[in-house]
């Protein structure tokens, strides 16, 4: 298990890199087009005006935390409870019940990581990044497991798993799972599922007609590469403060 996430992270090193030197270019040629626009507005066509208005400021909330997470900053967490929030209402709607599910873990990892980033391991400084141990990497799989029977569980019972949507929600739900709890323990390797499973999130929320949230995981996906990068130099520092 350990090699697996050896690997995948030095995939990520590699990866990481192209994206700071195409990042540029990339949403200047994919904005580029004028019809782009016209495309993801008619996406919205009959939704009602107050859904569109609480995705926005979901969205909005979930890019700061995770711009907040990747800065080692307390406020990833009173950000990112807004917007799960938020997104605990829209995706029931919707009846991405897998994504539900994943939106009230944040809401509760997020309480929990609150608490343990405020944790001083001295006087005057806190709780570093650190990577995952072996005891960490077997917890990971079993709550990647967990979670993926959880949520195929919730689908079954509510008649919801007819759909090929259905098998991405829960392979997706499964990484997300993991990726908040090592984010709540402030171990580096979460950003590895983060970029994973938000590259596969792009395209899942554009086809369920989520265009906003479809770009904020362009973003975050973006992001990822970022945080992994600035959480690499911090490791095993302990910061002075948490509001960087």
């Amino acid at each position: 298990m350990s090699l697996i996430f050896d690997r995948m992270i030095a995939l990520i090193d590699a990866l990481s890199f192209v994206v700071q030197l195409n990042t540029e270019h990339a949403f200047h040629t994919l904005w580029s087009y004028t019809d782009v626009g016209h495309w993801l507005f008619s996406q919205y066509d009959g939704v009602p005006t107050h859904l569109i208005a609480l995705e926005t400021i979901a969205v909005f909330f979930g890019f700061l935390s995770v711009w907040f997470s990747k800065r080692e900053n307390i406020l990833v967490y009173p950000t990112g409870i807004i917007s799960t929030a938020i997104f605990v209402y829209i995706l029931w709607v919707y009846g991405l019940l897998g994504d539900m599910l994943i939106n009230a873990y944040y809401f509760m990892m997020s309480i929990y990581g609150w608490y343990f980033w405020t944790r001083k391991v001295d006087a005057n400084h806190f709780i570093p990044i650190t990577k995952m141990d072996a005891t960490e990497n077997k917890r990971a799989v079993l709550l990647f497991l967990a979670s993926m029977a959880l949520v195929v569980a919730v689908y079954l019972g509510f008649g919801k798993f007819n759909s090929w949507t259905s098998y991405i929600d829960t392979f997706t739900t499964a990484i997300f799972f993991v990726g908040m709890w090592l984010m709540a323990k402030k171990k580096l390797e979460n950003w590895v599922f983060w970029i994973i499973g938000d590259i596969i999130s792009v395209p899942l929320y554009l086809y369920k007609g989520l265009v906003f949230s479809s770009v904020q995981y362009v973003l975050f996906t973006v992001i990822a590469f970022y945080g992994y990068q600035a959480w690499k130099k911090n490791l095993d520092k302990s910061p002075q403060t948490l509001l960087k």
